[in-house]
């Protein structure tokens, strides 16, 4: 008598991976410094900006014989590119695919010596936010640095609070939000007043970033270095 013979059932499983990535802009220029910065992947929630849409690249479909199961398919994030040069200021911005918004921003300052509640930086200072007249925006990354970069007073009114950013002459070119953290790209020069205003100007720039794009962390680039790099003394 011959035993029984038992049938084997292969499941596969298919896992899926998604991969969330902000923009905020164009992609940045290529790095020229020993340190690259990381160039900003497709936008998959706008941009504020010129910039360029990627186009997605698909296998070409095949239909399986009725009654066979379909192949399993997986898809993955394309890997990032060579970053371009900047667009040139003419062109148009694209649609950025977010909702048209208007609000405060908030741009942060330095109390000097201040020691408040809040985040301290530098020679004993104080990372300071301030509000700004309501604005219309879609994203509020672009318009809150350029507005930070935009002023040229080293004190800001009556608070008695400084910008040490006010003499240098930097440009926004693009953001990218990733998971928690928000990378930024400028283009120009830094001219501050001393050792002190190095990490203040940081600080400026950093926590306005991330006030506007909810990040808690921020990345900079200028040039396509990092702003470390770029602000070293040695």
């Amino acid at each position: 008598m011959s035993r029984p013979r038992h049938r084997v059932l292969g499941i596969l499983g298919l896992s899926g991976l998604l991969v969330l990535t902000g923009c905020f802009g164009p992609p940045a220029p290529t790095p020229t410094g020993s340190s690259a910065a990381p160039a900003p992947t497709a936008s998959a929630s706008g941009t504020t900006g010129p910039s360029t849409t990627a186009t997605p690249t698909t296998a070409p479909a095949t239909t399986a014989p009725a009654g066979t199961p379909a192949a399993p398919t997986t898809s993955a994030a394309a890997p990032p590119s060579s970053a371009p040069a900047s667009p040139p200021a003419t062109e148009e911005p694209q649609p950025t695919g977010l909702p048209e918004q208007t609000g405060p921003l908030t741009v942060y300052y330095i109390g000097a010596g201040y020691g408040g509640p809040g985040p301290t930086t530098g020679c004993g200072d104080s990372v300071v936010p301030i509000t700004t007249a309501p604005v219309r925006f879609t994203d509020q990354v672009r318009p809150s640095i350029e507005a930070l970069l935009a002023n040229k007073n080293y004190t800001l009114g009556e608070s008695g609070y400084v910008n040490a950013l006010y003499q240098s002459n930097l440009t926004y070119v693009a953001g990218e939000l990733t998971g928690s953290t928000v990378t930024i790209w400028l283009t120009g020069q830094f001219m501050l007043g001393g050792v002190c205003d190095i990490p203040r100007a940081k600080a400026q720039l950093e926590y306005t970033a991330m006030a506007a794009s909810g990040a808690t962390s921020a990345q900079v680039f200028v040039n396509g270095r990092p702003i470390d790099e770029v602000l070293s003394l040695k």
